[in-house]
């Protein structure tokens, strides 16, 4: 039968069941493993509050446990285990930290725009200055990163060395196959149709470049700065690409789930003067977190998809037509945000998410770049007190 917290209040109710407790409270029905209750016990002898680290054997814990008594007050829940230990936690942490409290809640939040959005939104570049020696300037360059998933920074100095110094403001830089950091040009000096003057259609970056710890997953967040071009042309376009996959959802969501399940191969084959490289990652398109249904990871990249031999030929067709779904959205001209990248403007774009590509040029032009670590980044952002 339920209980309640006191015969004349309904705030919070519980029943015991045969392996867990059910217990409803902030309009939250929640299930609880009795196991999963002693192992995540908040107690001194439990978990170490200075290191946030957790001190009880979870492997020592019997599967057939059950409390002897179980009390709720209108803040906390009490636990005796058989040893007589007591557990203690508040309902406003399990609200937060059960698996239907967690179903409810975004894990990123984010404003997903199209190019109206973006530019009614006027979102600021941020100074150097301010972005290198203030808190204050950091944490609005990163919020306007996790909000939009693209950031600028103004008055840089057009050099490499001026462009590192700004990446390593709130990241490691990535070592990868194309150095730590690189100068981009077209001179075709890498086997990759980025070093041409042609265009580039929208796309993330879908290569496992990470040499120096072997991730599989795509490149996090990238760095671009353009320290010359003399020409014309060369605009860069970027292009929301969670904002595209919500138009899927809302439209044809059976095609959203397809496109969130079918794994894929990309790959990048190089063979031009020194550089032999042969690297493969795999992936679905779209990547959601499995409780909740929420976008992370968007891989989009027709140039190095590689040939689909993971995916029977009964369900090949219905992903052609949810690949051309997601695409028709992309390629929308109201999607696209062109920007000029000029001497002294850096871009940091999220490549989990937002798809860059570049109109064809003439001239000579030269960028300098590197890739961060997404944990860095966040972690930074987190301890400026942001949501990441």
């Amino acid at each position: 039968r339920w209980h309640h917290t006191a015969p004349e209040s309904l705030k919070c109710t519980w029943q015991l069941h045969g392996d867990h407790l059910e217990l409803r409270y902030a309009n939250t029905l929640m299930r609880f493993d009795f196991v999963w209750l002693r192992d995540h016990c908040r107690s001194a002898s439990c978990y170490n509050t200075k290191t946030n680290q957790r001190s009880l054997d979870t492997a020592s814990v019997d599967l057939a446990i059950k409390p002897k008594a179980v009390r709720v007050d209108e803040t906390t829940l009490f636990l005796t285990w058989p040893d007589g230990h007591v557990t203690r936690y508040g309902l406003e942490w399990l609200v937060k930290n059960s698996y239907e409290g967690q179903k409810q809640q975004v894990m990123h939040p984010r404003i997903l725009w199209n190019a109206e959005i973006y530019q009614q939104a006027q979102v600021p570049s941020v100074d150097c200055r301010s972005f290198l020696e203030t808190d204050e300037g950091l944490k609005e360059f990163l919020q306007n990163f996790l909000l939009y998933g693209i950031a600028f920074v103004e008055n840089v100095t057009p050099t490499k060395e001026d462009t590192e110094i700004l990446a390593e403001r709130v990241s490691l830089i990535r070592e990868t196959i194309y150095g730590r950091m690189w100068y981009f040009t077209s001179d075709f000096s890498r086997g990759d149709t980025a070093y041409t003057k042609l265009a580039l259609d929208r796309h993330t970056d879908t290569r496992p470049f990470l040499t120096c710890s072997g991730f599989s997953r795509p490149c996090s967040i990238q760095v671009f700065h353009c320290l010359k071009h003399e020409g014309t042309g060369g605009r860069t376009l970027l292009v929301d690409g969670f904002y595209a996959a919500e138009q899927v959802l809302r439209q044809a969501p059976e095609q959203f789930e397809l496109l969130s399940k079918v794994p894929l191969k990309h790959e990048y084959v190089e063979k031009v003067g020194d550089c032999h490289n042969h690297m493969i990652g795999v992936g679905p398109v779209l990547n959601v977190y499995p409780w909740n249904n929420e976008l992370y990871l968007i891989r989009y990249n027709n140039y190095d998809r590689a040939v689909i031999n993971t995916v029977p030929y009964d369900v090949v067709h219905r992903w052609y037509a949810a690949h051309h779904t997601l695409t028709a959205e992309l390629r929308r001209p109201e999607n696209e945000l062109w920007v000029k990248l000029k001497p002294g403007k850096a871009l940091f774009v999220d490549n989990w998410r937002v798809l860059h590509g570049r109109e064809a040029f003439t001239g000579y032009r030269q960028l300098c770049g590197c890739y961060l670590t997404r944990d860095d980044v966040l972690n930074t952002a987190r301890l400026l007190g942001l949501r990441a």
